[in-house]
């Protein structure tokens, strides 16, 4: 007897995003369906996976993270390449060393760092701030100017910096990252404000302030899951494709960090474990893009991704 089988249909779809200078542009979402659900007759578009690049020597990385970056992370460009040498759709530069406590750089020499790291690479370059609203708004503005035709996408935009970040990207052609905390009413609040701007929402990716497995997870990939189902509904302010910072909240947590133990076995895949399973689990949410730290963490992310799609 044969089983027939039940497709959803959807009359919405994601936004279509699209980062890089034309040589190498990679395209997020459009999607018109759930996560690995094409068989319901709609499209979903593979995930990308990025490597972040910090632009300081990172502090208090555990040595099975760092130590997979070997003599590179003094140098944010060897590192950038090194990144797109591991197989990385795209790569993130922080600018930590914009931080207040942590360097305190000037607009201008984080502008140089990135446009050498830009000028370096042949992948789509995603940028973050130093998390501190002011001064990101006083750098990214002056970043996006010096990315000026290198279609970046550009972060992170919050309820309180996002009309300079957004005027800036305007400016000068790019994209911007909607950072607000874990709510759905929140991110859809910064969408319409960014979006009455006249930044057009195929330009806008939204960051969900994510937690990590054991750590929030499951409330995040609700969030997420609620956005992917507005957007299909047909709500376009819920229709922007989904960014997770993976590795930098799973590396915080103390499972990824604790040293060998009886209870905890061997710390060297522990962590990279703990990144790629956030990953995995929030894919299947409904998120696009995926940032590690790393770089077996993305090769196993990868593993599981073309497994779910059938390769």
């Amino acid at each position: 007897m044969g089983v027939e089988l039940v497709q959803e249909r959807w009359k919405g779809k994601l936004y279509a995003l699209t980062i890089g200078r034309e040589a190498n542009q990679v395209t997020v979402g459009g999607d018109s369906t759930l996560p690995f659900l094409d068989l319901d007759g709609g499209t979903y578009s593979r995930p990308v996976s990025a490597l972040t690049v910090l632009d300081q020597r990172p502090e208090n990385w555990p040595d099975t993270l760092a130590g997979a970056w070997g003599d590179v992370l003094d140098d944010p460009v060897k590192w950038a390449q090194r990144c797109v040498e591991l197989g990385a759709d795209a790569v993130v530069l922080r600018l930590i060393s914009a931080h207040p406590e942590r360097g305190d750089r000037s607009p201008a020499e984080c502008a140089a760092t990135v446009k050498a790291v830009a000028e370096a690479i042949d992948r789509p370059l995603i940028v973050l701030g130093c998390s501190v609203d002011e001064k990101d708004a006083a750098v990214l503005p002056v970043v996006a100017e010096a990315l000026n035709g290198y279609n970046c996408l550009i972060g992170q935009a919050t309820s309180e910096n996002y009309k300079t970040v957004v005027a800036g990207c305007l400016a000068h052609g790019h994209s911007v990252i909607a950072t607000s905390p874990l709510d759905i009413n929140l991110a859809k609040q910064l969408n319409i404000l960014m979006t009455d701007m006249n930044l057009p929402p195929e330009r806008i990716a939204m960051d969900p302030s994510i937690g990590p497995l054991g750590y929030g997870i499951e409330y995040a990939y609700s969030i997420i899951e609620r956005k992917r189902t507005g957007a299909l509904l047909g709500d376009r302010m819920l229709a922007m494709p989904v960014i997770c910072l993976v590795g930098e909240e799973a590396w915080k947590v103390k499972e990824a960090q604790t040293t060998d133990g009886p209870e905890w076995g061997a710390d060297e895949p522990r962590g990279v474990l703990w990144e790629a399973v956030t990953a995995a689990s929030l894919a299947q949410a409904g998120a696009s893009i995926f940032v590690f730290q790393h770089p077996e963490a993305l090769r196993q992310f990868s593993l599981q991704i073309d497994a779910l799609m059938g390769k």
